[in-house]
């Protein structure tokens, strides 16, 4: 149990945003050697507290104590000073650098301080040490621009090691990893806790936070909602306070028949993965999920589909008709529809608002007469988020505004209003906590029945056997096996997954 005297005080800390009270008189205790896991749906506060603390965001009012001290954090600065670290959910690495580079970026080794000359030798090392800690198989030396994305967070977790910090936070830190490399994090927590370091774990995902977490803390639409220790802290009861309500429909129960097949991958090789042959189907009505490790060649797969990548051979059929998707115009004039796994970076334009992010994808037929009809945008806008129960104060709201799990209903909504024939869903519900996740859900399902096909990726085992009708297991760019929503189990992804049978 963690002694009476906090190390870190948060005393009703205050947030708005233009028409957003995003923290409202928030409290929040962090002791030292804990592992205190904040949840809460998207736009409950989580991260603006975390930011708060980290120096990235100033509070309109409150209170933040360091071992009963009060303290001012008003920029990053002020927190590394005060050894507060914090990794955050977008990844923020300078790409052009390498590895050790960026784990040191601002405070790298120099051989005779003052003067500006960099240890590299020592730099190296340091980094090597730090990367063998978290598992980071990857030489120090490599581009970030060539690491996975599973890679480069943990580059970021490895860069918030180096700070020698005494509170640690890690917002949604597994997004992007493998099971390896999560396995290996929650090791490295455990051992920081063991010397201790205190960690603020953020994440949408709960099983993690019943392993990792001893205590948590909900926070619902920018308040406290109540604390749960580790003994009481199980998924019904974290899901009851996040949410305030039943969430027993989770996911979609009926698998009816599909309907003709609608897309056909034959013997098709992904450029960079020579003599590896992907063939599968997807027929109207079905979702059809693609299961397997991180970097298996899932999302080459998408993108290939969309006209982003090259196809090396083989073939892609639509309706039994050979296609050439050369780029994502003729891919969106055939019916494709992608939403990506990077929803901020290749999903939206942040900083345009609402209304014209939900435009972008039809551009050309938002016109009257050769003139921009702003009525009719405005009317569509306003039904597809109606309709998609996107939360935002007006159609001018920024993008960049909207909680991740809005921000994800935005770039379906894009893509719905084309209804497409073939939606390609790459990781729709990464970052999205379990109500926008439900919301999600039941629109995948309603897109199904009403006839889309849908091409679906995930790395949540459990998304996979819940929303699939069929899985194709991908392994190092080839197909792996297929299995039927009869046949499905967590054992028997893994196994064609990791080349077992």
């Amino acid at each position: 149990m963690p002694p009476s005297a906090a190390l870190l005080e948060m005393r009703s800390i205050t947030k708005r945003f233009p028409g957003v009270l995003a923290l409202d008189g928030v409290n929040f205790t962090l002791h030292r050697g804990e592992v205190a896991a904040v949840i809460g749906e998207n736009g409950a506060g989580k991260s603006t507290l975390m930011k708060i603390l980290g120096g990235v965001l100033e509070a309109d009012s409150g209170e933040i104590r360091l071992e009963g001290r009060p303290v001012e954090i008003r920029t990053v600065q002020h927190a590394i000073a005060h050894r507060i670290a914090l990794i955050h959910q977008e990844r923020n690495l300078a790409v052009g650098l390498n590895i050790a580079e960026n784990i040191f970026l601002g405070h790298e080794p120099r051989r005779w301080p003052p003067l500006p000359i960099l240890d590299r030798r020592t730099l190296h090392r340091r980094a090597r040490d730090i990367a063998d800690r978290i598992g980071l198989d990857a030489d120090t030396h490599t581009p970030v621009r060539r690491l996975s994305p599973g890679q480069r967070q943990m580059v970021e977790i490895a860069r918030a090691l180096s700070l020698d910090a005494q509170i640690l936070v890690m917002d949604e830190p597994t997004s992007s990893l493998s099971q390896r490399e999560t396995d290996a994090l929650f090791q490295v927590i455990r051992e920081l806790r063991d010397r201790g370091v205190s960690i603020v774990y953020i994440s949408h995902r709960l099983g993690e936070v019943r392993e990792v977490a001893d205590r948590v803390v909900v926070l619902r639409d920018g308040r406290n909602a109540g604390e749960l220790d580790r003994n009481a802290a199980d998924h019904a009861a974290m899901v009851r306070l996040m949410v305030g309500r039943d969430l027993s429909q989770y996911y979609r129960r009926g698998h009816p028949t599909p309907g003709d097949l609608v897309l056909e991958l034959r013997d098709v090789e992904l450029r960079g993965r020579p003599g590896r042959r992907i063939s599968f189907q997807v027929r109207r009505g079905e979702i059809l999920m693609l299961a397997g490790l991180v970097g298996a060649g899932r999302t080459e797969i998408a993108r290939a589909l969309f006209g982003l990548d090259p196809i090396a051979s083989g073939e892609v059929r639509l309706d039994g008709t050979p296609l050439l998707l050369r780029n994502p115009f003729e891919a969106i004039r055939c019916g494709f529809a992608l939403v990506p796994e990077d929803r901020q970076l290749q999903g939206l334009i942040l900083d345009m608002t609402v209304r014209e992010n939900l435009s972008l994808a039809e551009l050309r037929l938002i016109q009257r007469w050769g003139l921009w009809d702003r009525r009719r945008e405005r009317a569509e806008a306003a039904e597809m988020i109606r309709r998609l129960g996107i939360r935002t104060p007006s159609l001018a709201q920024r993008a960049r505004n909207l909680s991740g799990g809005n921000q994800q209903k935005l770039v379906l909504a894009k893509w719905l209003k084309l209804r497409p024939r073939v939606l390609i869903l790459d990781e729709p519900t990464r970052g999205v906590d379990v109500g926008a996740k439900q919301e999600i859900y039941a629109l995948i399902d309603e897109l199904a029945r009403n006839g889309v096909a849908i091409l679906m990726i995930s790395s949540e085992m459990e998304e996979v056997l819940g929303m699939s009708d069929r899985v194709v297991v991908i392994r190092d760019g080839e197909t792996a096996g297929e299995l039927t929503h009869e046949q499905l189990s967590e054992e028997a992804i893994i196994a064609r997954a990791t080349g077992a049978v």
